[in-house]
């Protein structure tokens, strides 16, 4: 049996699995059952695309499937930040590298496909993704550590899923 890790202990968010696919929308909740982000599968776009909206509907991110490159990657634009996720070639587990421009780069790891995985910064966990949390068969949830940038972070998530199904 394993150490007890401490996990973060920010914010989480209730996210719905395998729903992420073209033309799908489906809503983040916080861990109080409110609604706090739509994801918009953008139907009519060549390559698969997502928008993260707010509860007012502005656009928080935009996530974009990169074509024609050697490896799956997938963009994310959030305002000024701009990061590229892909998937690391190497490895027997799933390992996601997550380039930020100009900011420290990220790296999701873990069991990927059974939503059971942490995002990491430097060594330092700053999401884990678990579905243990919850009954419900199609949730998994995501929790942030502190002062994280939420946004990003969910943006992270939604590359994983759709790259992993992919």
């Amino acid at each position: 049996m394993g150490l007890l890790r401490r996990g973060p202990d920010g914010p989480k968010f209730i996210m719905r699995e395998q729903l992420l696919a073209i033309g799908d929308d489906f809503w983040i909740e916080d861990d109080e059952g409110h609604r706090v982000y739509k994801v918009n599968g953008k139907a009519v776009r060549a390559r698969e695309t997502f928008i993260l909206e707010d509860t007012n509907g502005n656009e928080v991110s935009k996530i974009q499937e990169k074509k024609l490159s050697v490896r799956d990657k997938m963009t994310i634009e959030r305002g000024s930040t701009r990061a590229v996720v892909h998937k690391r070639l190497i490895g027997i587990r799933d390992h996601y590298v997550i380039e930020v421009d100009g900011g420290e780069d990220l790296k999701a790891h873990g069991n990927i496909v059974d939503h059971e995985y942490e995002i990491e910064r430097d060594g330092d966990t700053v999401a884990t993704v678990s579905k243990k949390w919850f009954r419900v068969r199609d949730s998994y949830g995501v929790q942030l550590a502190e002062d994280q940038d939420v946004a990003l972070i969910l943006a992270i998530t939604v590359c994983v899923d759709a790259m992993a199904r992919g």
